[in-house]
């Protein structure tokens, strides 16, 4: 248990704190738990924790507000938990940085595996001297070099900046302001049909079936996110 992840569980419901800490405990993680923003920036400081599962609903502050703040403090993964459902707050809670967002209700087994994909990615997580392999898609950030099952493809500079921003992230959603923002610059933020574009362009380029697309995936109204174990 020495070596175990930490996990800190911001929550104002003591019933589901109860249950996700007991979840955690079993699964072999570190866990404490707390029901407010204040306690949870104390512990933040005081554990060092890998992962916070935060709550957007706190009696003594909005969870969004705490997103920004913890990633300030650190190499810590942040999955949002909430009851919104409302796609508006899952962009906001990306755009400021959180790994993940998991709206209630949800299977315990589907957040623990949550917790490990984002603890994983974090650990090993995609540098530019590293290669991601995403199906037969193989991406060299360094080399700026995609091959698709051996065969390289040509990108155009802005085709391979969104597939960059992706692949940095595997597996997490990747909102479309932050890639705009990223790959056009903050003036084109809002230009979604840019976006659209070029994701149209790299499907055709690297998707066995461009129609049904299974390694970058959209997550409606939000944004993309690179599949890693695509098909």
């Amino acid at each position: 248990m020495t070596n175990a992840p930490r996990v800190l569980l911001v929550e104002d419901d003591a019933a589901i704190r109860r249950l996700f800490h007991a979840a955690l405990t079993r699964a072999g993680y570190r866990a404490s738990q707390v029901g407010t923003a204040r306690e949870a920036m104390t512990l933040v400081d005081i554990e060092r924790p890998d992962a916070v599962l935060l709550d957007l609903g706190l009696p003594d502050r909005d969870g969004l507000e705490l997103v920004q703040l913890i990633k300030a403090r650190g190499d810590m993964v942040v999955l949002v938990v909430s009851a919104r459902s409302e796609t508006e707050e899952e962009v906001a809670a990306l755009d400021l940085g959180a790994d993940d967002y998991i709206t209630k209700p949800f299977d315990t087994e589907e957040l623990l595996a949550r917790i490990r994909t984002a603890l994983r990615h974090r650990r090993g997580g995609t540098s530019a001297s590293e290669q991601l392999e995403a199906g037969p898609v193989t991406i060299d950030l360094a080399r700026r070099r995609v091959k698709r099952a051996g065969e390289e493809v040509h990108l155009t500079p802005k085709e391979f900046g969104v597939l960059a921003e992706l692949a940095r992230h595997p597996d997490r959603v990747i909102s479309h302001t932050q890639l705009l923002r990223n790959v056009w610059g903050p003036a084109q933020e809002d230009h979604v049909e840019y976006l659209r574009i070029v994701i149209r362009a790299l499907r055709h380029k690297l998707e066995a079936d461009p129609a049904q697309p299974r390694l970058i995936v959209n997550e409606l109204g939000i944004g993309y996110r690179l599949a890693s174990e695509a098909g």
